[in-house]
């Protein structure tokens, strides 16, 4: 059961803040650009389908938010950089991101991954985090000066993961990151965390249970909270870290999972 929570009222959490968003035209990724956007920031949307970015974008302006949107593929090097140059030629700055974006491929045991699959998770779920994190961290000690990245990884890096042994194994190396980024740009004043997600309804985890059809039941059965999670939830979880609320928190990976690994 997934329940979908009620709309907060803004607090201005990220008032006057310019965010960068990859993987937003769906999912998680979108929910954060809705959240961000009314949380005060002028948000612009990555992703590699325009349509879906163009429909974020025209939903968070309809609502009275600021959005604009730049085609990017986490496992082209130049588009990446591209598009986070994109946002401070837009805005003349950034002050925070999301490095929300990942691939998934079908599950199978560690033995059966096809390289190719091996390959593409490392270019978009590990490499291309890595390759947004260097520009923003550059376009942050440019402009603002300060400020906050925060990555997306998953429940899945923090334990054996057999049936996703590729895609956890991509998410732990991206908690490595964080948490050294944290370390290394922390005396800059710019913070880094990750957010670890547990069962949240999103196209990844449609595509996962048409391959493990007892799936949602196994995921609901070891969650104390007896439900998955609606993406606006995890999308509130990196809002606060990216907030000045958060500001003595760096270097952390939070679960966002309802007590699953409890």
């Amino acid at each position: 059961m997934t329940t979908t929570p009620t709309t907060a009222p803004s607090l201005g959490l990220l008032a006057d803040k310019v965010a960068f968003i990859t993987g937003a035209g769906r999912g998680i990724g979108a929910a954060a650009a809705r959240l961000f956007a009314r949380e005060g920031a002028r948000v612009v949307l990555a992703a590699r389908t325009e349509d879906q970015l163009k429909a974020v974008t025209e939903e968070v302006r309809a609502a009275g938010g600021t959005a604009d949107h730049v085609v990017c593929d986490l496992a082209d090097a130049d588009s990446v950089r591209a598009a986070v140059r994109h946002v401070v030629d837009l805005h003349g700055r950034l002050d925070v991101a999301f490095n929300n974006g990942a691939a998934f491929v079908p599950p199978n045991p560690m033995d059966l991954v096809p390289e190719a699959d091996f390959d593409h998770l490392y270019a978009v779920n590990l490499r291309g985090p890595w390759l947004a994190m260097v520009a923003e961290v550059a376009a942050i000690r440019a402009t603002a000066g300060v400020g906050a990245i925060v990555n997306n990884s998953s429940v899945g890096s923090l334990m054996g993961n057999p049936r996703l042994p590729v895609y956890g194994a991509m998410k732990r190396a991206l908690n490595s990151l964080t948490e050294s980024a944290a370390v290394t740009y922390g005396p800059e004043g710019i913070r880094v965390n990750a957010i670890a997600p547990g069962n949240t309804a999103t196209e990844m985890m449609d595509t996962w249970v048409a391959h493990a059809p007892d799936l949602p039941e196994l995921l609901v059965a070891s969650t104390p909270l007896g439900r998955g999670a609606d993406p606006s939830e995890i999308a509130e979880a990196a809002a606060w870290l990216l907030s000045d609320r958060a500001s003595f928190v760096t270097g952390t990976v939070l679960r966002v999972d309802g007590g699953a690994r409890a």
